[in-house]
This record gives C-alpha cells, structure tokens and sequence, in this order.
C-alpha cells in the first residue's frame, strides 16, 4: 500500500512539471495516457498524480474549485477556531475552579491540571493559564512537583479538603467561610477562618446566596377584623415561646402551585410547625400552628401560651375567623404586620428566604413533581436546619442547642431571697 507514503515537496513539484512538459509536447496524446506515462517514470500511483495535477490547475486558474493558499488559510483558521474554543473551555473550568481571587497555590493549580489534563492536555493548560488567566505556570514545574513527594502542609490540606466537601454536602451546600469554619470547630477541628477559606476557594465550595427577588403573597381581606401589631418590630427576643412568626410561600410543581406555611420562634429561630397543601384556605395556616402547639406541648410541662404572642402579615388566611378562634382557644395573643412591608415580619420572611434558597431553589435542574414531594423534602430540611444549621443570630448555634442551653441555664438561676 503506498497511501501512508509522504512526498517531498520538490518530488511533487518535479512530478507535475514533468506531466505539463508531456501534455506540451505530445498533444495528440491523452491526458489519461499522459498521466500514466508519467507515474511510471517517476514511480509513484496514478491516483496520486491526477490529485496533483488538478490541484496544480485550480492554483493556476485553469480549474475552478479551492486553490492551495485558501485551503491552507482554512486550515489556519479552523486551527485558530479550535485552540480558542480550546482556550475558552480552560478559561471556564479554571474560573468555576479557582473561584477567582489571588493566585492560588501551586498545589491548586496542579490539581486542577490533573482535573483535566486528560481532555486539554497539560501544556495548552498551562499555556492559556499562564497568558489569559495570570497564573503563570510551566509544564517543567506541573511534571516537578509531581515528581517531589507531597509536604506535610499539602498532605494535611488534602485530608481537610475532605472533610469540608463533606460538610458542605451535609449541610446542603449552602455553608461559606464563616460557617463552615464555626461548623468544622464545633466538630473539634482546631483551624483558621483564612485557612477554610483557601481551602473551600481551592475546591470551588462556596455559600448559597440568597435571591433578591421576593414575591408578594399577601392578599388582605380588608372587611376581616385585625388584631393590633403587638410587636412592633422587636426581634430581639431571647425567651423561647414569647414571639412566633408565621407566613407562607408557594413551590411550582407540576401539579400546580403548592403552598407551604412556617411557624418560627423568634428566640431561638426554630420551625415549630409547617403545612404543606395545594391550597390557600385557613387549614394552611391553622394546621401550622396545631403541629407548633403539638410539639411544644411534647416538650415538657414548663411550656404555657402566657404571654405568647402569635405575629404574622395581613393576609387574609392570618385575618381568617378560623386561626382566630384557634389562637383564643390556645389562649395566644394574635398580632398583625403592615400589608406588604417586610421589615414588619423580617424574621419570617428570612427564614422563607432561607427555604428557597437552600432546598427549593438549590439545584436548578431539580423538578418538584407534587405536594408529596416537596412535603417530603421539607419534612428532611426542617429536621436539618432545627437540630444541626447554625445561626449568626443565636451564635452560631443550632436552634435545639440554643433552647437547650436556656432552659438548663434557667433551672440554675438561684432562687430570690
């Protein structure tokens, strides 16, 4: 076989000169019989002579079709076309890796040549990030620092990359710096805010961040009777069972819109009851508050409605005769916010907030297909952010830890005299 046989440049040349010379001095003669001719002398295929022979046509304008300049420049340019698609896929992968920031450590970098060497390649990575990312490394230095054994740091970094990828999973995704770093102190990992921070920028962990967007699903029944705002916007609040904010949200699935109400105590931010249910009537937010009632009761004798004040918007469920008859039977004070102001019911609306952003909105490829479903990963969430999220405002505690800790300080307050 002669296909994989590379021709000299000269040799082509040499070859198609020969067969013009042929043509020019036996015109009588055909071209088939001419290229024939010539292949035999020279010793190479007939096929192969008649490709160049017409390439030389089409370069000399005697043929129509693409001359050898443009097809190389196409060549070039679909070259080009793929080194920058090349070069904009490192771009990419490096900026979804590294997080932005200062240059990350070498080790980082290695890590993330070995994360796709096998589909760039090492010296383009090296290249696009050395001149388009300023983060100047070397192939020589990629293959040294393979070579050299890992340091202490570098081992002791790796085995806590691993357990912060872990936590951050745990903790559905949504811990940063400050928390994580409160997280892995509580579990008695003894390390620096900075150093959580690299750590997490190094394996492009990061916080949820909550939308600014809000939807208004407050709908006021102006002709309902309104119990007077009791609160007033005093958030803080340090006794469990002194202030519990109610509201709702909706979650689309595919089964229409289903709505979900909250109840939190504002002492210690914790969910004391939820409903969720395809639809807005008072059941919604009544049954909330039986399943609040419900588990306080279960705690223990200590707890009374005394002094309890239930507080939540305008809307026309928290105006409904049904929750008000609820809350006198509970012996709950009843207190109503500004319509559509959301400083007058913050806390609940961060808490909503909280639940969109790090369960119902997390993960855009998630589908909610029915109630069912978002009932049952709110049942998992709630148990979660109550026993094990920490919260800023309560000292980056959990808030079953932070009740806990009241009621044992209490009982060891001293008697007065």
């Amino acid at each position: 076989m002669t296909s994989g046989i590379k021709y000299e440049r000269e040799f082509k040349d040499r070859a198609v000169r020969l067969y013009a010379e042929r043509r020019a001095e036996h015109q009588e003669e055909s071209k088939a019989a001419a290229l024939r001719h010539v292949a035999k002398i020279v010793g190479m295929p007939d096929d192969t002579l008649r490709t160049w022979t017409r390439r030389a046509e089409v370069d000399a304008g005697e043929r129509p079709g693409v001359t050898s300049d443009m097809a190389a420049d196409l060549r070039r340019l679909r070259r080009e076309n793929a080194e920058l698609r090349r070069a904009n896929e490192i771009l990419r992968t490096a900026s979804a890796f590294f997080r932005g920031g200062a240059r990350p450590p070498t080790a980082v970098i290695v890590a993330y040549i070995d994360a796709f060497r096998h589909r760039f390649g090492v010296e383009p990575i090296c290249r696009v990030l050395t001149e388009k990312a300023g983060m100047k490394i070397a192939p020589c230095t990629y293959y040294a620092f393979k070579s050299r054994p890992p340091s202490a740091r570098a081992v002791s970094d790796a085995a806590m990359a691993r357990v912060i990828a872990d936590v951050h999973r745990e903790n559905y995704g949504c811990y940063g710096v400050l928390k994580m770093w409160h997280e892995l102190n509580r579990r008695g990992h003894r390390i620096g805010r900075d150093r959580v921070g690299r750590l997490m920028r190094g394996a492009g962990l990061g916080g949820a961040v909550r939308g600014r967007r809000r939807t208004v699903t407050t709908v006021r029944d102006g002709a309902a009777p309104r119990h007077p705002d009791r609160v007033n916007r005093g958030w803080e609040v340090q006794a469990p069972n002194t202030v519990w904010v109610a509201d709702f949200t909706y979650v689309w699935t595919h089964a229409g819109f289903c709505y979900v109400s909250f109840i939190t105590d504002v002492a210690s931010r914790m969910i004391l009851g939820w409903k969720a249910s395809m639809s807005k009537e008072a059941a919604l937010v009544t049954d909330a508050l039986a399943q609040a009632l419900a588990l306080r009761r279960r705690g223990g004798a200590r707890f009374t409605t005394r002094g309890l004040v239930h507080h939540s918007d305008a809307g026309s469920q928290y105006t409904s005769i049904a929750l008000t008859e609820k809350l006198v039977e509970a012996g709950i004070a009843g207190s109503i916010g500004t319509v559509g102001d959301a400083l007058d019911n913050a806390l609940m609306e961060s808490t909503i907030g909280l639940y969109k952003t790090e369960l119902i909105d997390a993960d855009p490829r998630r589908s909610w297909t029915s109630r069912q479903c978002v009932e049952s990963a709110t049942a998992e969430w709630v148990h979660w952010f109550n026993h094990r999220r920490l919260h800023s405002s309560i000292g980056h505690r959990a808030p079953v830890e932070y009740e806990h800790n009241y009621h044992r300080n209490r009982t060891r307050e001293p008697l007065s005299a």
